[in-house]
This record gives structure tokens, C-alpha cells and sequence, in this order.
């Protein structure tokens, strides 16, 4: 009986809903401005604008649209739950508990699911790195001045760093100095390397020290961080590699070599 009042309540609820706001209005319209504006006024506890900003995602428009994909996602979740668990357990109480563990589940999946895009994103750059700071180093060299350098680089050029490099040059066609717009990539980018590369860039070109020297040297380090990436990725891949090595085959091999001697070990007991 409890359950039956329950799914009533649940079905009248929203039709008691449409009946307020009109038949003029749009429900689903309205749900999403009242979202888009819950969104907007939440408050940002895990940094997610800035980790949005490293995507390339900074935008208030985006940063809504990610709060309400988190609100969608734990809203069903738990509805969901809470609905198959009371029609299978007649259980309120456990019930609840179900819905409010799947918001919190939902919750954290959709962050991690951001952290690893952000870390996938900023591994694309730095590998793209050695081979764009020698196209600078090679353009600089060839008497070309770093804003026009980094021009070429932009349009000849195709990655994650390319577009980091366009920020910058929109920022320069903006009014601001290049500095300014190297630092905001430096601290936009949460990569030691690149914000070593940005600090000794910003630094000679303030300073008059020759650049094609400084960038020789980063692109000398680049390739070495390189190879010690790549190294340490076939390790990890050989170890990978070793497991159905020890754990299938070797003991498939083991038992079809001692299976003839254990079968006539058998026979003779008997």
C-alpha cells in the first residue's frame, strides 16, 4: 500500500508542476534556465573552471554546461536506483541510501573522468613539445623574430601546443605584450616543462640574451625528457606484458607437462 502511494506521489508531483507554470510555458525550458542558473551560482570547490581553462574550456557558457551534465548524470543515477531498489526491496530507508550513493558515485566518475583528460591532454604536449621548440629554434635561427616564429608555428603546425600557441598570438592581436600572453600559457598549462621553456623564453627576450642559445638548450632537455618517457612507458609495458606470461601460459605449459607423468603415476596406483 505504502508503495503504490509512493509511485503516486512521484507521478503527481511533476503533473501538479505543469499545472502552475501554464500551459504557455515550456517545462523542459524552464527546467533548463533554472539548471543554467543553479549552475551559475554554485560554487566552484574542486577548481573546475581552472581545470576547464586547461582544456581549453574557460568559457562561462562551458563551465554551465559541464555543472549541468553533473546534475543530469546524479539526477537519473539516482532516480534510477532509488526507483529499482524500492520496487525490488519495499524498502524506503535502503532505498534512499541507494539513491544518494549513486549521486555521490556519479559525482566523483565525472571528475575523475575530467582529471583524465586534463592529464591525457597536457602527455599530448609535452610530446608534441621537442619537435615544436626545434621549429622555433630553426625559425629564430633563420633571423626570424619570436612573434613571427611562433606565427609559423601556428599555421604549420597541428596539436595540442599549436593551439596553446594560438591563445597566445590572440592575445598578442589583442593589444597585450607577448610576456603577458607567454605567462598566461605558462600558468594555463600545468606542465613543468613548458613553464620552464616559458620562464627562460620570457626572460631572454626581456633581458636581450640570445634566444636560439636558450631554445638549443630546452630542446637538447625536451629530447632527453623524451626518451626517459618513452623508456619508462616500455617498462611499464613489459611488466604488462609479463603477467599472462606467469599467470596463463607458464602454468597451462607446467600442466601439460606433468599431466602424462601424473596420469601414469595413477595407473601404477592403481
Amino acid at each position: 500500500m505504502n508503495l503504490i502511494l509512493l509511485v503516486t506521489a512521484l507521478l503527481v508531483i511533476p503533473a501538479g508542476f505543469l499545472i502552475v507554470i501554464g500551459d504557455d510555458v515550456d517545462p523542459l525550458l524552464e527546467a533548463q534556465r533554472a539548471f543554467r542558473k543553479s549552475a551559475k551560482k554554485s560554487r566552484d570547490r574542486t577548481q573546475l573552471r581552472l581545470r576547464l581553462d586547461e582544456l581549453g574550456q574557460g568559457s562561462e557558457s562551458e563551465y554551465v554546461d559541464f555543472r549541468i551534465k553533473q546534475y543530469g548524470y546524479c539526477a537519473a543515477t539516482s532516480a534510477l536506483s532509488f526507483t529499482i531498489v524500492l520496487l525490488l526491496m519495499h524498502n524506503l530507508l535502503l532505498a534512499g541510501f541507494s539513491a544518494i550513493l549513486l549521486i555521490l558515485l556519479s559525482y566523483v566518475l565525472l571528475d575523475r573522468e575530467l582529471t583524465k583528460d586534463i592529464k591525457r591532454r597536457r602527455e599530448l604536449i609535452e610530446s608534441e613539445f621537442p619537435a615544436v621548440i626545434e621549429m622555433l629554434t630553426l625559425a629564430i635561427a633563420a633571423g626570424e623574430t619570436p612573434m613571427s616564429a611562433i606565427l609559423r608555428i601556428t599555421s604549420s603546425a597541428d596539436g595540442q601546443l599549436a593551439k596553446e600557441f594560438q591563445i597566445v598570438v590572440a592575445g598578442v592581436r589583442s593589444g597585450l605584450p607577448l610576456n603577458e600572453t607567454l605567462d598566461a600559457m605558462g600558468r594555463r598549462v600545468k606542465s613543468v616543462m613548458i613553464r620552464r621553456f616559458v620562464d627562460a623564453l620570457i626572460t631572454a627576450t626581456l633581458r636581450g640574451a640570445p634566444l636560439v642559445e636558450v631554445l638549443s638548450r630546452h630542446a637538447v632537455e625536451a629530447r632527453g625528457n623524451q626518451r626517459n618517457r618513452v623508456m619508462s612507458a616500455a617498462g611499464k609495458a613489459e611488466i604488462s606484458m609479463m603477467i599472462p606470461v606467469v599467470f596463463l601460459i607458464l602454468p597451462i605449459s607446467i600442466l601439460f607437462a606433468l599431466w602424462p607423468s601424473l596420469t601414469n603415476l595413477n595407473m601404477f596406483a592403481s
